[in-house]
């Protein structure tokens, strides 16, 4: 049974109703399944075998001719049973560890960009991450760990994609949402210890850090440890003395101790390998090469097995646009924790808010020499949005409005440089000009940080404000959408030389 001619023979009969995704078509024994859409949603496409089609929840079309033979054909539902079943099909459709592997991880605040993603990579060298979304972006979308890797799956079907892929639980901060994601399928875990970290420590004075120092139990180990103990790093020589010790300890060590807490979860709970990032890049203050080292190998003094560290780098990280600060200043202290990755295990030096951070790109490619993960998240989405202002310019100008609304409150968990002040007015713009608002900084945070609020909200009888026309505007235009995020994505890639 030809999957051309299966492809053919269906189009025949339901070419004015149902679009093909012709990559998606794959078979097992007698049965082909395919991805086809109609004005509203997409489906999954089974024909062949009676038993196997009853299987997948949906109804049945009219049989199929092919050749001599007469199939059933089952329109399926893309639920998570049939998924399930699609998976016990073809393996490849499941996540898998990544390892010291070079990866990037896209995340997608709306569940429909995977195809795009994917486009992307196509000729790359480098280990995606297709299912990646932060407990607090979940929050805010109003998904779950379950459709955030279902959504990437389906995803992975439709665009025909045969090859690995991770699945990344993003800064979790407690052992539920580990089981959680655990008990999903899903292959990475981020351990975000930031409510441990003591971010205020720099700013007290030197009685009150003694005070605490003193009365820490592991005071006299660490001490032996660590006190006065010199490493020779990339020409540099860094060493401990009492001062230096007594604040690393102070910020990171009960940060460290929860990621063990957590890692130890995993590592009883979850059956067979996985990933496991620890991130500290949520402070104020850049992480220093001796509390870099100290991290390291607490994490692994404790028989903590991470792949990827993402460290608070020098210069200024915010949301949605490039890299604020001297990009030498950055590549040379980089050298410098790249070769303590190298010295202390060979991990990996993991990317946080990559999303647009074009300028550090090559120089962070080259100074960790592929040894790297990066993440992306709300640039997808920023994409997503150029389109709605480019076809649905009345809709994009009510999400504006509503989002210069939410922007005081919403920002409160982002660091970002915001001037609304410098946003054009939206009277003073035509139609045609509102895609260039997604070239300036401060409109470009505007609508990045507002996600969450624009994605949820309801009016008074519980209907979705903005949501579902947000959706019905890029399946309408799902080419362009896909087009607009695989080149933006496909820009950072370049870059990387990967």
């Amino acid at each position: 049974m030809d999957k051309e001619l299966i492809l053919r023979s269906f189009s025949r009969l339901y070419s004015k109703k149902y679009t093909a995704y012709p990559s998606s078509i794959n078979s097992v024994r007698d049965s082909r399944f395919f991805m086809v859409k109609d004005e509203e949603r997409k489906y999954l496409v089974v024909v062949g075998e009676p038993d196997t089609c009853k299987k997948f929840e949906g109804r049945s079309l009219k049989e199929l001719k092919a050749g001599e033979k007469k199939l059933p054909i089952r329109l399926a539902y893309l639920t998570h049973h049939n998924l399930l079943l699609l998976r016990q099909f073809f393996p490849h459709l499941s996540p898998s560890p990544c390892g010291r592997r070079t990866s990037f991880g896209t995340g997608d605040r709306l569940g429909i960009a995977t195809p795009a993603h994917i486009r992307a990579f196509e000729g790359k060298r480098i280990f995606p991450v297709l299912a990646q979304q932060s407990v607090r972006e979940m929050g805010r979308t109003e998904r779950d760990w379950q459709k955030v890797l279902d959504d990437a799956i389906w995803g992975c079907f439709e665009a025909g994609y045969r090859g690995p892929f991770g699945a990344d639980a993003d800064h979790v901060k407690r052992t539920e949402d580990l089981r959680e994601a655990v008990d999903c399928g899903y292959t990475m875990f981020t351990v975000d210890p930031s409510d441990f970290v003591r971010d205020d420590v720099l700013k007290l004075s030197e009685q009150e850090k003694d005070k605490l120092y003193s009365s820490l139990k592991e005071r006299e180990e660490l001490e032996k440890l660590y006190l006065g103990k010199r490493y020779l790093i990339a020409g540099k020589s860094l060493r401990f003395d009492q001062k230096s010790l007594k604040e690393v300890v102070l910020i990171y060590l009960k940060a460290i101790r929860h990621v063990v807490d957590c890692y130890r979860f995993l590592d009883d709970y979850k059956k067979g390998d996985f990933d496991f990032e620890v991130s500290v890049d949520e402070t104020s203050t850049p992480t220093s090469p001796l509390a870099h080292i100290f991290i390291a190998q607490e994490l692994q003094r404790n028989g903590v097995n991470f792949h990827n560290l993402a460290l608070r780098f020098t210069g200024d990280w915010q949301k949605g646009i490039d890299y604020i600060g001297d990009v030498k200043k950055f590549a040379d202290e980089l050298s410098l924790h790249s070769a303590i990755a190298k010295m202390f295990g060979g991990y990996k030096l993991s990317l946080h808010s990559g999303s647009d951070k074009l300028s550090v790109y090559p120089a962070f490619s080259q100074r960790t020499e592929g040894l790297f993960h990066i993440k992306t998240a709300g640039t997808s989405y920023l994409q997503a949005m150029r389109v709605i202002a480019r076809k649905e310019p009345p809709l994009y100008r009510e999400v504006h409005r509503f989002a210069l609304e939410r922007f005081e409150k919403d920002k409160a968990s982002y660091h970002v440089s915001t001037d609304l002040s410098r946003i054009p007015d939206l009277d003073s713009l035509a139609d045609e000009d509102l895609e260039a608002l997604f070239d300036k900084p401060d409109s470009r945070q505007l609508i990045h940080i507002t996600y969450g609020s624009v994605l949820s909200a309801k009016d008074r009888y519980g209907k979705f404000l903005f949501r579902e026309r947000i959706y019905r505007t890029l399946f309408k235009n799902e080419d362009e959408h896909y087009k607009e995020v695989s080149t933006h994505i496909r820009k950072h890639l370049d870059l990387l030389g990967v």
